[in-house]
């Protein structure tokens, strides 16, 4: 994945669905999601476990989102990977983000074959950071 396609997509993003969002801060999914919120992205927490994180609604599944989502960041294991890639095929996500530490190459050429754009093992905020730079208010 090259610079030019992860700026655009992180220009062009305006909601992001975080599929395993923890409400506990001390948690790297929490963070991440939290620096993003702060980015101006709206975070959609996708967790069956808990009933809001960050002061949104959370979801049980991508498939309960009541809203159209750009990016699916992925904060879950590699082997629930294509059960959230097929999901965010159907929903009609642009693109699959898997977290630094998550890959499933065959995962992601589904979704490269859909039309997604899938990232792995890369950290959003920190590619964010990198990429675009944080706002400061």
């Amino acid at each position: 994945m090259n610079d030019d396609t992860l700026r655009t997509l992180l220009n062009s993003t305006t909601t992001i669905a975080v599929v395993g969002l923890s409400a506990d801060a001390a948690r790297p999914s929490h963070g991440v999601a939290r620096y993003l919120r702060d980015q101006g992205y709206r975070i959609i927490p996708v967790n069956p476990t808990v009933e809001e994180v960050l002061g949104e609604k959370a979801y049980p599944n991508l498939d309960a989102v009541p809203v159209p989502v750009d990016v699916v960041d992925v904060f879950r294991l590699p082997n629930a990977v294509p059960e959230i890639v097929e999901a965010a095929i159907r929903i009609g996500a642009k693109a699959v983000w898997m977290q630094e530490g998550i890959a499933h190459p065959e995962a992601a050429r589904r979704a490269e074959d859909a039309g997604l754009i899938a990232v792995q093992n890369r950290c959003m905020m920190k590619e964010h950071f990198r990429l675009v730079g944080p706002k400061f208010d």
